[in-house]
């Protein structure tokens, strides 16, 4: 299988070449369109802020090719927060692939901003190889609200998307390869 994490300078790479590495894996980082455009799987993984991201994103053209990829891919934390229409944050424009804009959270007592620890997950799309009441990694401080593409939930102030999925692109606001066994499930599930 050839997996392709998307280079474009804005990625938690290590820690996702080592997880897929587990799996017998061997991932091709790259920013090149033919080797993105003939993988049988792509990640577009994200770590930052989400105006610089899509300007490197931009500078590559690789915001023109993302939303025509029709094999299976997966954005994790600033990675999926990019498949939306936009975002709060710098009022950036997204990839357009899942409707909807992505807020800020707001501060509450005892829940601090940025969100940065274990949260449990609701899921409502068996296929993710994840299960309600599985607790994931999370550090963001920007949310989906749930909406049409949420395929699982978390709270943090507020409910939010933890997974979404729109055609062959799954999203995931937590991080898998932090996640222990159930981000494992997760990523074995994508690659299957």
């Amino acid at each position: 299988m050839k997996l392709a994490i998307v280079d474009y300078g804005c990625g938690n790479i290590g820690s996702l070449m080592l997880s897929f590495g587990r799996f017998g894996v061997e991932p091709l980082l790259t920013g090149d369109p033919e080797d993105l455009a003939s993988a049988d799987r792509v990640l577009l993984p994200g770590v930052g802020a989400a105006g610089h991201a899509m300007e490197q994103l931009r500078a590559r053209e690789l915001d023109r090719l993302l939303p025509t990829l029709r094999q299976p891919a997966l954005g994790i934390c600033l990675g999926m927060q990019l498949l939306f229409d936009g975002s709060e944050e710098a009022d950036t424009e997204g990839l357009g692939i899942v409707p909807g804009r992505v807020r800020a959270l707001e501060p509450a007592p005892g829940l601090p901003v940025p969100h940065m620890g274990w949260s449990k997950v609701s899921v409502s799309d068996e296929d993710l190889g994840l299960d309600t009441g599985d607790y994931l990694y999370f550090a963001h401080g920007y949310a989906a609200d749930i909406g049409p593409a949420t395929a699982a939930s978390a709270e943090h102030v507020r409910p939010i998307s933890a997974v979404v999925r729109s055609g062959n692109w799954l999203g995931a606001q937590f991080h898998p390869e932090r996640s222990g066994e159930a981000g494992a499930r997760f990523l074995k599930a994508f690659l299957s």
